[in-house]
């Protein structure tokens, strides 16, 4: 049997929560054209300031943890953002692989969701301020971003919501697939894996690889 199995994923590009909700759902859309009868690996990433993060590696299924993962249709996934503070801003990418197939495109990641955790409406303006800055001079709105006795948490969150804009989703993209790579390579050693984990973060190794 001919192994064409192709992967479409989508998410929305960008959310804006008032840190006063506590908790955000983020949801995740696939497709899937020729591809096996089995249930797909479903995968979130999380991409801050430093590298991307795997998350739910233990199922996320308790209220209690910090993210929690649910399953509202056959072919959607939701990560749930509990307690929810400043510093959840972030990239947040889902990722979907057929791991018996050896296609590439059995293996895909959405868009990323911009997830941007704000205090009312006073970021919105915070964050009009920034791009207004960004386009008189670049040094200039380094420098603005880092003056500390200027910064608020509000501002923090806003600048960090600005400088994830800035980056390239194909970027972010090789950068989560260099992260697994190596992890791939660091566990080569170990005899045998206990649960799926494995499996999981090679999934998307072949994603954008540079």
């Amino acid at each position: 049997v001919a192994d064409d199995c192709t992967v479409s994923v989508s998410q929305l590009p960008e959310l804006e929560v008032d840190y006063r909700q506590k908790v955000v759902t983020l949801t995740c859309s696939f497709s899937t054209v020729g591809c096996p009868a089995e249930k797909p690996t479903r995968l979130w990433f999380r991409y801050g300031t430093h590298k991307p993060e795997n998350l739910c590696s233990n199922g996320c299924s308790s209220e209690t943890d910090k993210y929690t993962l649910k399953y509202p249709a056959q072919n959607q996934v939701s990560l749930t953002v509990n307690r929810l503070t400043f510093n959840d801003s972030a990239i947040y990418i889902c990722g979907i692989a057929f791991r018996s197939s050896k296609q590439p495109r059995a293996k895909q990641t959405g868009g990323g969701t911009v997830l941007v955790v704000r205090a009312v409406a006073i970021c919105i303006s915070h964050c009009m301020h920034l791009s207004s800055i960004k386009n008189n001079s670049h040094k200039k709105n380094g420098f603005f971003i880092r003056k500390k006795k200027h910064t608020t948490p509000h501002m923090q969150a806003c600048s960090e919501h600005h400088n994830l804009s800035k980056r390239s989703a194909r970027r972010i993209f090789q950068e989560i697939a260099q992260e697994l790579y190596n992890k791939r390579h660091a566990e080569t050693s170990q005899p045998t894996e206990k649960d799926n984990t494995y499996e999981n973060r090679t999934a998307l190794s072949n994603y954008e690889r540079p």
